[in-house]
């Protein structure tokens, strides 16, 4: 077993002779035996081979026109070889010690396991598989693809495969051997990779191989795993659907598409990038869906992923989706129904290290991204572009999908940046990108397809693919046009007095304000006010958890949408809320009351009034929007002053831009208006006065904002394939000066004395019990349980969050058997999530009895949601 000497620098510096060890005894696990003790698992050959083998078997579920285009020969071996790493020193000894004394042949190495991942640290294993294969003169890209598999570049700066602290020569000899070894068994060579695109997504398919293939059907060493990888795909939710064949478009939505939307999916007959630029209610999503059902018939594509700019709207998209799923999936469908259920889908699937609760991945936002069927926020899928810790990951979930992006105008020149990066690497992994937009100008579509353009028709559709010219194609509508009445003031009194007026009357109201704060504050003003005239009046943003959430985003939709229509006459109603009203939600008011906000939000939320010609109205309502916007001359001279907290919410240039639009008009014509309201806002010129320093800071910044200018260079940086891997936490897709945390929110969380567990009470009474080992729960029961705790979470900005705890601290209570507490490697201590308790007043208090925040009273209650409070 041994072979010939070298001499090894251990810990301390003094020179050793450390034999080799052939690659066939090098262990890659550990393995948990039936007597509790831990003993050696798979040998680093049996792993390696098994996820090249997964790999081999994931490639062969794509439609096999992507099958050839995506994957070059060879790319399970690239998988195959992720772990060569784990022959060398410093790994051996690191298991060698974590087996039960007296289990473990392996002799004594004199090294330090510390040293791997220590200040001065080579990224563990990771590490010595990437400078090992450069060594080995493989491919490029190769041995960054392999140094990666664990979610970020290794620090191998200047590190070569013959260091002594990687056992020098002679190891290096037993990991080209096993890379020979490799290559014979699975009968190929290195894939020969022709774009950095393909290699992000092959360091996609390495890293989910990897965690398929280290998942419960292959841990233990003495059982066969040939035969399981069919079945370990099947639980990982790598689903090949089958569809029900030549759907109509009627068939599927139940109604005759209009000439917009038959228009669309005649165009969109092969895979390339795809804009529908038209206005609120046409249609846009039932188009995008019937396109895409299309292209998976044609095997063109290998799933769906539609992306949305909230969390709020995508879950409501979710129940349209699923009902477009229902129709067109076959009957015989393999896991039909697993496929129709998101929480069943992120319960009922075993991805692995990675997807286990506890796990990075054990998170519905990402697995989605690996689903055949997805409804996602457009973050997740703008990681995919970003040099983020698993970017490619998610480049490798949305690789030959069809990728519906809507409401694309909502982004700003940070997330645009990203954007405009997502769609070529989308373009280049030869999905089908269909774009939605209702206000989207035509110097953003250029930009964002990367071509030129010239039309100025809407609605329109834009169409590249590739090999061709692109094509500006003006769309056929129906004749009609939806007038809205406005009024611009500064009052607040008097649109309080006019919308209470007009529940009482029995119309349906819509309040929308700019930020989270200002619309619980008119909450608690208007419904204090309701209640005494007997109104409903709800609130609607984001900082609900998600059980809440869900609660009131399901009743005041329905109320608000064509489930609403039979109860309309009832009474009037009043719902409150933020930006997440404005986008993809089909709800229909009878009178808007908005704080100005840029033109292109301004156009979406008058979408939410008078939507359905055909909806039941009280009578006397009739359509008309007020405007809550201060004076233009007041505006240009002290922006801040005059909006408000929208000046730091939108930029004080666009918001004087769009007033000069708005400030005098009496009407809006739907959809007429939308692109000259959108060019004569957006279209460059010269400025004068006060304008001219608003744009300076628009395009330079300042101390207090970011510019734009500096917020797409920080989007370049962000989309760098070289450099430091950004943990997610610090890799934002909307730029804003702080970090956002995830905060688990309990009404009691006290540990079990002398049972090794911890009492939770969740915010609805409900107990739970969480053990503080992991083997008292099968690895169902942990994903249930886990999924229970996910919907206590409520996302916040980092300036009101709770205080920090050490990850220590929270692995006490047992938190690390169902959230991603962080990476030690990244250097930091304290957790990445935040809990807080809250009392029976609904305020905020942290562990311990602690206070939640140095500086502020925090509290949380259904009906408003979580706050800050000054003091």
């Amino acid at each position: 077993m041994r072979q010939p000497s070298k001499r090894f620098s251990n810990s301390s510096g003094a020179i050793e002779q450390i034999p080799s060890i052939p690659y066939e005894y090098c262990p890659a696990k550990t393995f948990l035996a039936r007597d509790g003790s831990t003993i050696q698992g798979r040998t680093v050959l049996a792993h390696c081979e098994i996820v090249g083998e997964v790999a081999r078997a994931i490639i062969a579920r794509y439609p096999q026109t992507l099958h050839t285009g995506l994957f070059p020969a060879g790319a399970s071996l690239a998988a195959a070889c992720h772990d060569i790493g784990k022959v060398s020193p410093c790994f051996v000894e690191k298991l060698r010690r974590a087996v039960t004394p007296g289990k473990c042949a392996l002799p004594i190495l004199p090294v330090n396991p510390g040293l791997e991942s220590g200040k001065n640290g080579w990224g563990g294993h990771a590490g010595v598989s990437q400078v090992a294969v450069k060594a080995m003169g493989a491919p490029v890209w190769l041995p960054e693809i392999l140094g990666q598999h664990h979610g970020f570049t290794p620090p191998v700066a200047g590190r070569r495969a013959t260091d002594e602290l990687f056992g020098g020569p002679t190891w290096q000899a037993q990991r080209e051997a096993l890379v020979e070894e490799l290559k014979r068994r699975l009968n190929m060579d290195w894939p020969q990779i022709t774009s950095p695109e393909q290699a992000r997504l092959l360091a996609g398919l390495t890293s989910v191989s990897d965690w398929i293939g280290s998942g419960q059907h292959f841990e233990n060493p003495d059982k066969p795993w040939r035969n399981s990888i069919e079945h370990a795909l099947d639980e990982a939710g790598f689903i090949p659907p089958t569809y029900r064949a030549g759907l109509s478009f009627e068939q599927v939505f139940g109604f005759t598409p209009r000439p917009a939307q038959s228009q669309l999916i005649n165009v969109a007959d092969r895979p390339g990038v795809y804009v529908l630029e038209a206005p609120m209610g046409l249609g846009k999503t039932e188009a995008a869906l019937y396109a895409a059902y299309q292209t998976l018939e044609r095997g063109q594509a290998c799933g769906i992923y539609f992306a949305l700019p909230t969390q709020l709207t995508s879950n409501k998209i979710y129940e349209r989706f699923n009902g477009f799923l229902d129709n067109v999936l076959a009957d015989d469908c393999p896991h039909r129904a697993l496929l129709l259920h998101s929480a069943a889908w992120l319960v009922n699937t075993e991805m692995g290290e990675e997807g286990r609760p506890g796990g990075d991945w054990f998170n519905q936002a990402k697995r989605g991204l690996l689903a055949p069927f997805a409804v996602g926020t457009i973050d997740q899928a703008l990681m995919a572009a970003m040099n983020v810790k698993h970017g490619f990951v998610r480049a490798f979930g949305l690789a030959g999908k069809v990728v519906i992006l809507d409401e694309v105008h909502s982004y700003d020149a940070y997330t645009g940046t990203l954007l405009d990066a997502l769609v070529r690497l989308l373009s280049r992994l030869q999905c089908t990108v269909i774009i939605l937009s209702a206000t989207l100008s035509q110097s953003r579509r250029s930009q964002l397809l990367g071509v030129t353009l010239s039309a100025h028709s809407y609605p329109l559709i834009t169409a590249v693919t590739p090999r061709e010219p692109p094509r500006e194609l003006p769309v056929t509508v129906e004749k009609f046009e939806r007038r809205v009445q406005l009024r611009l003031l500064a009052d607040d009194s008097a649109a309080v007095a006019e919308v209470l007026a007009r529940a009482e009357r029995g119309e349906q109201v819509l309040w929308i304000e700019n930020t989270v704060k200002d619309a619980q504050m008119r909450y608690l003003d208007l419904a204090a006010r309701a209640v005494e005239l007997g109104l409903e009046c709800g609130l609607l943003h984001s900082r609900f958890v998600v059980n809440d959430r869900a609660r009131i985003e399901t009743l005041w939709v329905n109320a608000f949408g064509r489930l609403g229509w039979a109860k309309r006459f009832e009474h009037g109603r009043i719902l409150v809320g933020t930006q997440v009203l404005e986008q993809s939600l089909d709800i229909d008011a009878d009178f808007l009351v908005s704080r100005f906000a840029p033109t292109d939000m301004l156009l979406q939320r008058l979408g939410r009034l008078w939507r359905h010609a055909d909806a039941p109205r009280v009578e006397g309502a009739f359509s008309v929007a007020w405007l809550l916007a201060p004076a233009l001359g007041a505006a240009i001279d002290a922006p801040e002053t005059a909006f408000g907290s929208s000046a730091y919410v939108y930029s004080p240039y666009v918001l004087c831009r769009s007033l000069e639009v708005w400030r005098t008009l009496v009407e809006v014509c739907l959809p007429q208006d939308v692109r000259t309201l959108i060019e004569s806002t957006y279209a460059e010129r010269e400025e004068r006065g006060s304008m001219v320093r608003w744009l300076h800071e628009l395009n330079i910044g300042t101390s207090r904002r970011k510019g734009r200018k500096a917020l797409q260079q920080l989007a370049r940086i962000g989309l760098a394939i070289d450099g430091k891997t950004l943990p997610e936490v610090q890799a934002q897709t909307r730029y804003s000066e702080a970090d956002c945390f995830e905060v688990l929110l309990l009404r009691e969380l006290q540990p079990i004395s002398g049972k090794q567990a911890t009492r939770l009470v969740l915010l609805d009474g409900t107990e739970l019990f969480l053990p503080h080992q992991r083997h008292v729960l099968n690895k169902m029961e942990w994903r249930r349980l886990t999924a229970r705790l996910q919907q206590q979470i409520v996302a916040v900005r980092a300036s009101e969050a709770p205080a920090a705890s050490a990850r220590d601290t929270l692995e006490k209570f047992g938190l690390q058997h169902c959230f991603y507490l962080g990476d030690p490697n990244w250097g930091d201590d304290e957790s990445l999530l935040r809990v807080a308790l809250v009392d029976e007043t609904g305020r905020l208090r942290g562990l311990h009895g602690l206070p939640a925040h140095a500086d502020h009273s925090l509290e949380y209650r259904d009906d408003l949601g979580y706050r800050l409070i000054k003091v």
